[in-house]
């Protein structure tokens, strides 16, 4: 299994951080209509940055260009291989690119204390002023990339040089701690995977990727690649052995794997990036435009994308679709697994080259700010400029009632309630949102009706016509548990007339961070209630005592039909995929569903 999921990887990652063959004899080479040269920038504290200079073959005499970057910790080339397809369609659309591998990850010096580290920043704006002093440079300079080069791409603002015109952060995290433990509950197997993968990058340890070894891998580094490509200067690769030889980078696995609450991640001696909202006084004084592209069940990018737009005063156009983790695949949960996306990659490449050729090749004005989101099961895309949408500001409340009920009518009888024994094999799968953030693979959720029968469900009638729910919904649950611990694995979900379940979207709370935090203590602006996930904030659960607990579903945009129903399934566990609480003992939850104390959902919903 491990193997399988690291050949998987290996495959995608080419797609990402392969880039062109450089001869050991030159110090830039033509290759078709591009020429690249691999070189070091070094910084001022002595480190050596590598980066690959993409250039198109055939300029005029003095013409300059404007340049795109993309700083990467995934390598930024492999040797002996050719560019990544959207670096040379940017060199094609007339523009110099600019590969970095950053300081302490591929042929860069330097330690990594952690992922997006203050210095890893200020080494964005010593490259852009060594870019715009290249005799090929117009003085213009933007950056782009997917996941952590999106997140890289956003920070090339925080420097403030003034070349910076525009960036494109797609499907990257604006909340990193939502990703690494969403609501508190840690996601081991995307810590522990993920830190697998970056760990051998950083070794260069091209055969691991791979799942492969012995014979296999030596004929993989004779006929494919060894690995990281060296620049220029080091033709035999002595320089790049040293720096790998010397490097000493934190084990974030180690470090989540040992973490128990999320500020055991972010702050302290091994404090982690937590993400962009931390800039929020440099980004929004740079005023940089920003493109930024998510996917409705892409973790919680989403999420993320709507925070910054809320949150930053900067020009944003977001785009939200139905899309994995890089876009190449729909997510659509109504469609089949086989529908193409749309729009397609390369209508999405056109559409951000648009974006940059307005900011960077011409005076043009900035687009106006606005959020474009596709809606599920519609398969229509509007535009608008707050969030929630015009119309769905107002929630529809759907209290939980007898026999497993959903109904907008509240409950009147004095008790009532339902208990559930957690059942720790519950999954959601192993194509999930969660996934598909490493490698970019679909999103697959197949009919959940099996599994909802382990679980706690309210479902409601069929619907009498066609609504639509845009935005977060917020389920509120008057709730006992034997046990101070635990978590919650909350999902809406679509039924139809004959019986198959379709995931919409989750939400996911520990328990003991059951407290909403006040708006005015957020790191950042949003919608929906927000928790504390520090230690601070844990505060075990009196077992048997009715606690109120108040947690977010993913924002989403999706259609239920007439005759469908609309679902609330709820877990203590997602097997595979998050960590289990309590560590020890089986919780029995109970929700209560009287007048006296009521659960509900609140859904952000309009007919249709």
């Amino acid at each position: 299994m491990k193997y399988t999921l690291f050949a998987r990887l290996f495959a995608l990652l080419l797609i990402v951080i392969a880039t062109t063959t450089v001869s050991a004899q030159s110090e830039t080479e033509t290759v078709a209509d591009y020429t690249v040269e691999a070189l070091y920038i070094p910084m001022p504290d002595g480190i050596q940055i590598a980066v690959d200079v993409l250039l198109p073959a055939e300029r005029a005499e003095g013409e300059t260009l404007p340049t795109v970057i993309r700083s990467t910790r995934y390598v930024r080339a492999l040797d002996r291989q050719p560019p990544g397809e959207e670096d040379l369609a940017f060199v094609r659309s007339g523009y110099a690119v600019v590969l970095v591998d950053a300081r302490g990850s591929g042929a860069s010096s330097g330690q990594r204390t952690g992922e997006l580290a203050p210095q890893e920043v200020a080494d964005l704006g010593e490259i852009v002023e060594w870019i715009v002093a290249q005799s090929w440079s117009n003085g213009r300079v933007g950056a782009y990339g997917v996941s952590y080069d999106g997140d890289t791409a956003e920070m090339n603002v925080v420097p403030n040089h003034p070349a910076v015109r525009v960036v494109a952060p797609l499907y990257n995290d604006f909340d990193v701690p939502a990703l690494f433990s969403p609501g508190g509950v840690i996601n081991d197997w995307f810590a522990t995977n993920w830190g697998g993968v970056i760990a051998m990058l950083d070794a260069n340890d091209i055969c691991g990727l791979a799942g492969v070894e012995g014979l296999a891998c030596t004929g993989l580094r004779l006929s494919y690649s060894t690995g990281i490509k060296p620049v220029d200067s080091d033709a035999n690769g002595e320089q790049l052995a040293a720096i790998l030889a010397e490097r000493d980078n934190v084990d974030i696995a180690a470090l989540v794997a040992a973490a128990e609450f999320a500020d055991d991640i972010t702050s302290g001696p091994n404090a982690q990036y937590a993400g962009p909202y931390l800039y929020e006084a440099e980004i929004e004084q740079s005023g940089v435009p920003m493109l930024v592209w998510a996917g409705w069940l892409d973790a919680s990018t989403a999420d993320g994308s709507i925070a910054r737009y809320l949150t930053f005063d900067t020009p944003q156009v977001v785009v939200i679709g139905p899309f994995s983790h890089s876009g190449s695949f729909d997510i659509d949960p109504f469609n089949t697994p086989d529908q193409a996306v749309e729009p397609t990659q390369a209508e999405q490449f056109t559409e951000r080259l648009a974006y940059f050729d307005a900011l960077l090749k011409e005076d043009g004005e900035v687009p106006e700010s606005s959020i474009t989101y596709y809606t599920l099961n519609a398969g229509t895309w509007n535009t608008t400029t707050v969030w929630p949408p015009q119309g769905f500001e107002t929630q529809t409340r759907w209290f939980f009632v007898e026999g497993n009920g959903l109904s907008t009518d509240a409950p009147t009888s004095a008790d009532g309630e339902d208990s559930y024994a957690v059942d720790f094999s519950t999954t959601t799968g192993e194509t999930t949102r969660w996934h598909t953030q490493l490698g970019g693979e679909d999103v697959i959720y197949p009919d959940r009706a099996e599994a909802d029968a382990n679980l706690l469900t309210y479902t409601s009638e069929p619907l009498a016509a066609d609504v639509e729910i845009t935005g977060a919904p917020v389920v509120t649950l008057q709730l006992a548990s034997t046990h101070e611990d635990g978590a919650l694995h909350v999902y809406l979900e679509d039924v139809a007339p004959d019986g198959r379940v379709t995931y919409i979207t989750e939400g996911i709370l520990r328990l003991p961070f059951y407290a909403v935090q006040d708006p005015a203590d957020s790191p950042y602006i949003s919608t929906w209630p927000q928790h504390d996930i520090s230690e601070a904030a844990y505060t075990p659960l009196v077992p048997g005592e009715l606690t109120e607990v108040t947690l977010h579903l993913y924002n989403t945009s999706v259609l239920i039909e007439a005759g469908h129903s609309i679902r609330i399934a709820i877990a203590g566990a997602d097997e595979g995929l998050f960590r289990r609480y309590p560590a020890e003992g089986t919780p029995t939850l109970t929700v209560s569903r009287s007048a006296a104390a009521l659960s509900y959902v609140d859904l952000p919903m309009m007919e249709r």
